[in-house]
């Protein structure tokens, strides 16, 4: 398998792609049309040699993926916006509200004020908070929650080496709970049937198959490079620093927990681009985990959606090039 350095997300019905410093989202529209858009992702990585340090590197990676999800998982949700639910006279007011809006931006052109400053401004605000909010929970349910109930069992264990792995163990537990709990919805089964068209999209590319629908289709769902695989990286890393870092002091413990979270990501990053470029034994032992927990965040597509992942990586990536068809 030859690497692309492709990554991708699956989103509300759609995939996007991402390669180097550009990105595209590939969104199957109600009207069955497939809508691609492309963006720039000029990296901090990339622009400043003390950000693209290891570790560092892993801390930058993972926030400007957060940034990168949340605006496109807004943008392929817009297509979907309660369209079908309205009621005739809904429409009517939203076309009229649309209208309205059209006006105002006419008039501040006139005048001279920037149209989108505004929109703008709100949009950079909700993604902020929408992010810093997703943090927030997943540090409060799989890092605090886990510590809290290894506390309460301290009064009945009292070796903090055992604590620290049953706190390792309660951790994996939830974060496998969660996942089999979100699986249960409708509509997040189908991200996990565009996300295994996302994966087998890029195994077609790096397996050197020309990428056309009945090509991507008996492609493997797993991926080493998964963020399901990163996610397991970072609960099974934390639950060894913890271990190992023995504290008392309830508040210590927290604030230390707190401080590593940022170092746990970096690590885990480091770890998940190791596999992706190495074809070792240890690194596959080590990425098999991973790859197992995939088979439940990924789904086997269906062929409108093996072409959505398609037109995203075609929008990003010039396979036929790789794979030195434009040679031919």
């Amino acid at each position: 398998m030859k690497p692309s350095g492709i990554g991708g997300q699956a989103v509300i019905e759609g995939v996007m792609m991402r390669n180097k410093d550009v990105y595209a989202v590939a969104v199957r529209k109600p009207n069955e049309e497939i809508e691609v858009v492309n963006h720039d992702c000029n990296s901090l990585t990339q622009k400043s040699k003390f950000f693209g340090l290891p570790i560092v590197r892993g801390v930058v990676s993972f926030v400007e993926s957060l940034v990168i999800g949340t605006k496109i998982i807004t943008y392929s949700a817009s297509f979907y916006d309660d369209e079908e639910a309205m009621s005739e006279k809904e429409k009517l007011k939203a076309k009229q509200k649309e209208e309205k809006k059209a006006v105002k931006a006419a008039k501040r052109a006139a005048s001279g004020k920037p149209p989108k400053e505004e929109k703008e401004k709100s949009d950079t605000l909700f993604m902020a908070f929408t992010i810093t909010l997703s943090i927030l929970l997943a540090i409060g349910i799989f890092i605090l929650l886990p510590m809290g109930l290894s506390v309460l069992l301290g009064r009945v264990v009292k070796s903090s080496f055992v604590l620290g792995i049953i706190e390792g163990i309660l951790r994996l537990v939830i974060f496998m709970a969660y996942i089999l709990l979100i699986s249960q919805m409708e509509d997040i089964q189908r991200v996990f049937m565009y996300h295994g068209a996302e994966h087998k999209t890029i195994n077609c590319i790096e397996n050197g198959y020309d990428l056309t629908v009945e090509n991507v289709r008996v492609q493997s769902r797993e991926h080493k490079r998964c963020g399901t695989s990163f996610l397991l990286f970072v609960i099974i890393i934390s639950s060894i620093f913890f271990i190992f870092i023995r504290v008392d002091n309830i508040m210590l413990k927290t604030v230390i927990r707190l401080l590593l979270v940022p170092v746990i990501a970096g690590v885990s990053y480091e770890v998940i681009r190791l596999a992706g470029r190495s074809e070792s034994k240890f690194v596959a032992a080590i990425s098999r985990p991973g790859m197992w927990l995939q088979g439940m965040t990924t789904r086997e597509p269906d062929d409108s959606m093996i072409e959505v992942a398609i037109a995203s990586v075609e929008a990003v990536f010039d396979w036929r090039g790789f794979l030195g068809k434009d040679k031919e």
